[in-house]
């Protein structure tokens, strides 16, 4: 009975993992506009810093050297593109949207599953600034 139990344990385990990382998702949902309003909120966080085209790119090279993530939605061209990051374990997606705003660059990045992210958003957030003022130097 108690090797039955664990069985069906891993059988839902398996399932949950294979729901966060093949349930297919909406682009029309993650790749939306960004209020610039800078904030911390529970799984994500608004930044924003001043940039150009040029910065955008900078920060598109950025993001696409950073491990598990890959472009989802619009392009640097668009000045307005979105990434998708998963963890390592179980392939949780959050969303990065990076938006050209006049003189800006107005930052997104959430989860899509549950309601808090350990801060891992604002992390990689703040990576990503830290790399690109080396870029920049």
């Amino acid at each position: 009975m108690g090797l039955k139990l664990l069985g069906i344990l891993a059988l839902i385990i398996l399932a949950l993992m294979a729901y966060v990382r093949l349930s297919p998702t909406d682009p029309a949902r993650f790749h939306t506009d960004v209020d610039p309003t800078p904030k911390r909120m529970t799984g994500g966080v608004v930044e924003v810093i001043p940039g150009d085209a040029q910065t955008l790119l900078a920060l598109d090279r950025i993001a696409r050297a950073t491990p598990r993530t890959r472009l989802f939605a619009g392009s640097p061209a668009t000045g307005h593109v979105t990434y998708i990051t998963r963890s390592k374990l179980w392939g949780f997606p959050d969303f990065t949207t990076l938006q050209l705003q006049d003189d800006q660059i107005a930052i997104h990045a959430r989860l899509r599953f549950g309601r808090g992210d350990m801060g891992v958003n604002s992390a990689r957030v703040a990576d990503w600034l830290q790399r690109l003022e080396t870029v920049e130097e």
